[in-house]
């Protein structure tokens, strides 16, 4: 008897192979935009920031095209080669998500465990991240080493590792990285207040303040991000934060 493993398939790889099938049989033309992000939601039943990543998947596939604001479009001329939507790992928004979760609870931990000198590491990536928004940089290295420092705080080595992971699958995923680049392309970036909110409760050993000033934080992220496919949502505002 031939047994072939199961694997469990991610919904967003699901709603872009079905939109893929279709292009490729000629159901959908090129040039032609797909449904609302809402419609297709809808028909296929599932949140619509699964819709989201699925539209991210077929775009590095080279299937269609993000028009921010204007909807989402099937390229005119496509490779001959064969094109075919990967498996990324967990999408952006799922990412975000588990960060939230993860996250929110790591930092009361370190709220009541974290050292003077864990501070310091705070306080000076806190200014690092003022400098880069001051020379207009788009670098995140203050951000992820400010989240991660926090996670090391909590005095929990399984709960640093999988921030640390977290962080990783962001920085190294395909469609998280382009993700995240098409929302620094529309002027987002890291929100010093809001780390600075997360700081300051930190520094007061208040774990409640800071677990809900974290949780506020990347919920806000999951905010901006979902409104940037958002068809016809209009600009980000460039004052919303990151993550």
């Amino acid at each position: 008897m031939e047994i072939q493993a199961v694997k469990v398939r991610r919904l967003y790889l699901e709603v872009a192979g079905q939109i893929e099938s279709q292009i490729k049989a000629g159901k959908i033309s090129p040039g032609e935009r797909l449904p609302s992000e809402r419609d297709l939601a809808v028909k296929f039943d599932v949140s619509r920031p699964s819709i989201r990543e699925a539209m991210i998947a077929l775009e590095i596939a080279g299937l269609v095209e993000i028009r921010t604001g204007r909807g989402i479009y099937v390229v005119q001329k496509r490779s001959p080669h064969e094109l075919k939507v990967r498996d990324e790992g967990p999408g952006p928004f799922e990412i975000l998500e588990a960060r939230r979760c993860l996250e929110a609870e790591t930092v009361a931990l370190a709220a009541a465990r974290i050292t003077q000198q864990q501070l310091l590491d705070l306080e000076e990536a806190l200014r690092e991240m003022e400098n880069e928004g001051a020379e207009g940089g788009v670098t995140e290295r203050a951000d992820e080493r400010f989240h991660c420092i926090i996670a090391e705080a909590s005095h929990n080595s399984a709960l640093a590792a999988t921030v640390r992971w977290l962080w990783q699958l962001r920085n190294e995923s395909e469609i998280s990285t382009l993700f995240h680049q098409r929302v620094r392309e529309e002027g987002v970036h890291p929100s010093v207040n809001e780390h600075r909110r997360i700081f300051n409760a930190l520094k007061s050993r208040d774990p409640i303040a800071a677990k809900n000033a974290m949780r506020a934080h990347i919920s806000r992220a999951l905010d901006r991000d979902c409104a940037l496919l958002d068809d016809g949502a209009g600009a980000i505002d460039p004052s919303e934060s990151d993550d």
